[in-house]
């Protein structure tokens, strides 16, 4: 088999020859997140990052066989969902897990935010978003379901899922609105009392 023959490198597999720098790693890990937040994905490309992050392309794509692929890491390196302190009540809760919704878009944020639209076509991308919100916030919304039948309400399983359900639309919505003002508290307060709280509460509609 000839070099151009070569099949191509899983993302993520470790490739051959010597190990990597961990310091040049998180270095370009580090650009490609502020490409990302503060240009969007259209301007992440291998030779931006070389320059700004003073190495070689080769040692991009030892790491990191696609742009894709660096995205998908740069993603796994922060935090998109925090779980707030328990506030006593499932209204508290939601309405500290929306507070970030107060201030603006975090530079993880940005950068998550400049791939959601792209990540339709890139499967890559698809599994970073996957992986750094989708899923902790589904964990996020799991662990307050559990608080809240702790202090004596069980929540129907398809009511919790209605929940995680509306508030991944409501974060998809938050970052597809990339650069809008940030909400006020008594929004947050009233976005948990007039669309979230019905969708648990007694009487509450599933259509």
């Amino acid at each position: 088999m000839t070099t151009t023959d070569a099949p191509p490198r899983p993302a993520g597999a470790r490739p051959p020859g010597r190990p990597l720098s961990t310091e040049l790693s998180e270095q370009l890990v580090a650009v490609a997140v502020d490409i990302l937040a503060d240009e969007g994905w259209g301007r992440l490309n291998s030779d931006r990052v070389a320059a700004r992050a003073r190495a070689g392309k080769a040692g991009i794509y030892r790491r990191w066989p696609t742009m894709a692929a660096l995205a998908r890491h740069a993603l796994s390196t922060g935090t998109l969902v925090q779980l707030p302190a328990d506030a006593g009540s499932l209204r508290a809760d939601l309405c500290a897990l929306l507070t970030p919704w107060t201030r603006p878009l975090e530079r993880m944020e940005r950068a998550a935010a400049s791939l959601v639209g792209p990540a339709r076509h890139d499967a890559d991308l698809r599994a970073g978003l996957e992986e750094s919100l989708v899923r902790p916030l589904a964990a996020v919304v799991r662990e307050l379901a559990a608080r809240e039948a702790a202090r004596g309400r069980e929540l129907p399983h398809e009511r919790v899922a209605l929940l995680g359900s509306v508030l991944q639309a409501l974060w998809w919505q938050r970052y597809s609105a990339f650069g809008s003002e940030p909400i006020r508290v008594p929004e947050v307060e009233a976005l948990v009392a007039d669309v979230l709280m019905p969708i648990v509460e007694p009487g509450g509609t599933t259509a």
